[in-house]
């Protein structure tokens, strides 16, 4: 039994002309009109990865999780019955709108719809990007990540962990609880920010090609106010990317050169360092609320030599050479 990648994501925003507009033209997403009340995207061979529904919220509507076998749903459903969450078998109707055989539905502890399906739907028709670009890295790996605000870590860590069996990569305990989860090889498909808060903070997708995700840069850049984090490094997955304001408010990371790990001998960890080696200036952020600290800890990073490891020593990007003959 096992949860084994993020299939896709809902949005509610009535801002649908923007959405169009951000997911087709900026990240690269093929659009798919829905009938007026929402609007679809493809990243790949799958009928659907994103979806924005013409409802007011601006924030997350559901996640998408696959299982690995059908079964897996009535397992999963016990054990959430059993501790006390309530399950929903979800409707043909719904299972059509989500293009999927098979899910059932339920909230986590802080009221965050989450699907978990069997059987998506392929699509007939090649993935056309909405700008040119080699594509995105999903498959098993699924459509990319998403990261929540919490409001209490204690109460979502063991849902998450226990209950979905997603598995620590790393974890920080200072300023407050941050803890990344891995269900296969990318270094993490979901994250949450012990920040008091609630709501969506961002959701990331990952390009074939690092020179898609820097001409992505410069579009995003001709938009005065589209740059949330400039281009930088992650500490702990080694994503290079920059985030981008959404019409709805949160951020979409667009990164490339994720970590791949092994999720059979992985241990879990907890990091000390700040969350970049460089750049991701917190350009959304005033200097006294969090911008000034950011940036010293990414300065101390750099003092204390921290690197990402040589090409030789990262498993996906020596076995992308290989593959490719380079």
């Amino acid at each position: 039994m096992a949860i084994n990648a993020l299939g896709y994501l809902g949005v509610r925003s009535d801002k649908l002309d923007d959405w169009g507009d951000f997911a087709g033209k900026l990240l690269g997403m093929q659009k798919i009109d829905r009938g007026g009340k929402a609007l679809a995207f493809r990243m790949d061979d799958r009928l659907q990865r994103l979806l924005v529904s013409d409802e007011p919220g601006e924030t997350l509507a559901f996640m998408g999780w696959e299982v690995e076998h059908r079964d897996d749903l009535q397992t999963y459903a016990a054990r959430l019955e059993q501790s006390g969450t309530p399950v929903n078998l979800g409707s043909k109707e719904l299972c059509d709108r989500r293009f999927v055989s098979d899910l059932i539905w339920f909230e986590d502890p802080g009221g965050n719809r989450i699907e978990l399906f069997h059987g998506p739907m392929v699509a007939s028709d090649p993935f056309v990007p909405g700008r040119p670009i080699d594509g995105f890295m999903t498959g098993p790996l699924g459509m990319g990540h998403a990261v929540l605000h919490v409001k209490d870590i204690g109460v979502m860590l063991p849902f998450y962990r226990d209950l979905l069996d997603f598995h620590v990569s790393d974890f920080g305990l200072v300023p407050f609880g941050l803890y990344f989860f891995h269900v296969n090889g990318r270094h993490h498909s979901f994250a949450m920010v012990g920040s008091g808060q609630m709501g969506f903070h961002h959701f990331m997708i990952e390009f074939q090609n690092l020179d898609d995700v820097g001409q992505g840069y410069d579009l995003a850049q001709q938009d005065e106010e589209r740059i949330a984090y400039t281009l930088g490094r992650h500490t702990n997955d080694y994503m290079t990317s920059y985030y981008a304001n959404s019409p709805s408010g949160f951020f979409v990371e667009n990164g490339w050169g994720g970590r791949v790990i092994d999720p059979q001998t992985w241990e879990p960890h907890q990091t000390h360092d700040g969350p970049s080696f460089w750049g991701h200036e917190r350009l959304y952020l005033t200097e006294e609320g969090g911008r000034k600290r950011m940036r010293d800890l990414r300065l101390e990073a750099a003092a204390k030599g921290c690197r990402a490891p040589a090409i030789a020593d990262c498993p996906w990007l020596y076995g992308e050479l290989a593959r490719q003959g380079g």
